[in-house]
């Protein structure tokens, strides 16, 4: 499962998460992770902190970050889809969404480390992202992008996608097979 901070202009146009910019970038990482993007939408969940665009940032540079009403309006539907999903594996997307698992400390002591954590859906190994925004400096900093490789290589290993890209479908695939054949 992976949650972002909350739809862009782009995504609340189209519906679709992850298809701007950002989502470029973000596909881009996972495709480095053995995931093309389709194969990560097929087998992904993809939810948000909040629901809808806050709208661009008063600076002119990316979305507005939702404020904590708009985080607690949304968190229900979150909480909701955590207790249906149940996911193994939970990829925060950008700091409002890894500050809705982790602790508030600074973004280059969790990027690149996975964490065990407890949520409404039971237990999940959490491996955080910085956003793919290009509002975003982080990734620009000195030592930050050895920090995303790791990150990426976390989530290679999680997913199980160590194989090329592609494969995880075909392992689904053939697993859904077996499972009706039984």
């Amino acid at each position: 499962m992976l949650v972002g901070q909350a739809p862009g202009q782009v995504e609340s146009e189209g519906g679709v998460p992850f298809s701007g910019r950002a989502g470029k970038t973000l596909f881009r990482w996972l495709a480095r992770a053995g995931l093309d993007e389709e194969t990560a939408r097929e087998i992904i969940y993809i939810s948000a902190v909040t629901r809808c665009y806050p709208g661009p940032h008063p600076s002119g540079r990316g979305d507005r970050v939702p404020n904590r009403q708009e985080q607690s309006s949304c968190a229900d539907w979150l909480e909701t889809e955590l207790g249906i999903i149940k996911p193994a594996v939970l990829i925060p997307v950008g700091r409002l969404a890894i500050e809705r698992f982790l602790p508030d400390i600074p973004l280059s002591e969790l990027i690149g480390t996975s964490h065990t954590i407890r949520h409404v859906g039971g237990k999940s190994l959490v491996i955080p992202l910085p956003h793919p925004s290009g509002a975003s400096s982080w990734i620009h900093q000195v030592g930050n992008k050895t920090l995303l490789e790791r990150a990426i290589g976390l989530i290679r290993v999680a997913l199980n996608t160590s194989q090329p890209a592609g494969s995880a479908r075909l392992r689904l695939q053939s697993n859904d097979r077996q499972s009706k054949e039984r």
